[in-house]
């Protein structure tokens, strides 16, 4: 008997990120530098690792309640309002989740029925495709553009709603491609929403992570959208705590209450050492934040700068710490392209198809590195790209 063939077809349907094949054949690349992985090179500020081996002399090592630590959730119904303008319970609205990921797991089971169709922008995080096939849904893709900055547009959406179109997810700022939403755009959205009785999940990781005066807007803040919105965030990327997996879903109480029991029996709680961690970060970890995105604008400006010089046709992204350049003039599919600059030039980078059909074309390149990788990275692209002229 091929015990495999007993595997649930949910379970067949998804498979491994093509990033994480990317991520492990620069181990056989000696001197590589990589640009592929989403995750800061700064570690957890001082102050919140304290806080979490504190947590554990004092012998608070057990269980917490299933939705989180109480004060957690108040700093957490804080932070939104005051960065936001958006108002959440903390008993009852705020769920703290082991990570992001398990949000948008948590949320997309929750809100999703069989056949339900779940509208994901791409390029995209490759994680909402798997998560809506696993909730029985249907993956549509819905095309942005790099003539519009990667920015998701009301009247490109509209097309592809259909009477089975239940949850539209908005990630901005955006990996892979860095792109931010405009407010003005974002109120366009929000008229195909109400048309059409969409519900929204809005992943804000990056939310902290905007550049050259941007201000980021959460959806849920725009008039009427509250009550249909699954707001997502976390600590991984704003605070350097990726190891940490430490996320948070706020949304009405309605949506909360089913949300923690497959939380519950899931995973039951998130780690407690993580939780007084991120206690400390929410209260004290401001400027902590202030001084990672200084560093990350001079890396995206540097990194942009350098790019434009060398060639390539690229946008200037204003959020995350991702950078998205058309590799079209080589003449070379986007998998091509990463994997001869990994062996000939020794640079990693993320193939644009990786994010979906129309991330083909691109790479993504992490500028979450030090400055010093990314001089050298630059001074062997260059030496690289003198193959195509």
């Amino acid at each position: 008997m091929n015990y495999e063939d007993r595997v649930a077809k949910r379970a067949k349907s998804i498979e491994i990120s093509t990033i994480r094949y990317f991520f492990n054949m620069v181990k056989d690349v000696p001197d590589a530098i990589s640009l592929t992985i989403g995750e800061p090179d700064f570690v957890t500020p001082k102050h919140i690792i304290d806080a979490a081996y504190a947590s554990l002399l004092e012998g608070k090592t057990g269980y917490t309640v299933n939705a989180g630590l109480i004060e957690l959730r108040q700093e957490i119904s804080k932070y939104l309002k005051r960065s936001c303008d958006v108002e959440y319970k903390p008993d009852g609205e705020i769920l703290v989740t082991i990570g992001a990921t398990e949000a948008i797991y948590i949320a997309l089971n929750t809100l999703v029925e069989d056949g339900d169709e779940v509208l994901i922008p791409e390029p995209s995080f490759v994680a909402y495709d798997p998560c809506t096939k696993l909730a029985g849904g249907k993956s549509v893709f819905v095309p942005t553009y790099e003539k519009d900055n990667f920015v998701l547009k009301a009247d490109v959406l509209e097309k592809y709603v259909t009477d089975r179109s239940k949850v539209l997810i908005l990630p901005y700022p955006n990996n892979p491609t860095g792109a931010v939403m405009p407010y003005e755009e974002m109120v366009k959205l929000a008229e195909v929403v109400l048309k059409y009785d969409l519900l929204v999940v809005t992943d804000e990781i990056y939310s902290e992570l905007v550049y050259d005066g941007f201000k980021h807007v959460s959806f849920a803040s725009l008039p009427g959208m509250w009550k249909r919105t699954v707001l997502i965030n976390g600590f991984s990327k704003s605070y350097a705590m990726t190891g940490w997996r430490l996320g948070y879903i706020a949304a009405p109480e309605y949506f909360v209450k089913h949300m923690t029991k497959i939380h519950q029996y899931d995973v039951t709680s998130a780690s407690t050492q993580s939780q007084y961690a991120g206690l400390e970060a929410m209260k004290n970890g401001g400027n902590d934040i202030k001084f990672m995105r200084e560093k990350y604008d001079e890396r995206r400006k540097f990194l942009y700068d350098s790019l434009i010089d060398m060639g390539f046709e690229c946008f200037e992204p204003k959020g995350a710490f991702y950078i998205f350049p058309s590799i079209k003039k080589t003449g070379l599919t986007s998998a091509e392209f990463a994997k001869r600059l990994l062996y000939e030039a020794k640079v990693a980078v993320v193939p644009g198809s990786a994010f979906g059909e129309h991330g083909e074309g691109h790479v993504r390149m992490a500028y979450a590195t030090s400055m010093d990788n990314l001089k050298e990275s630059v001074k062997r692209m260059e030496k690289f790209l003198r193959n195509f002229k």
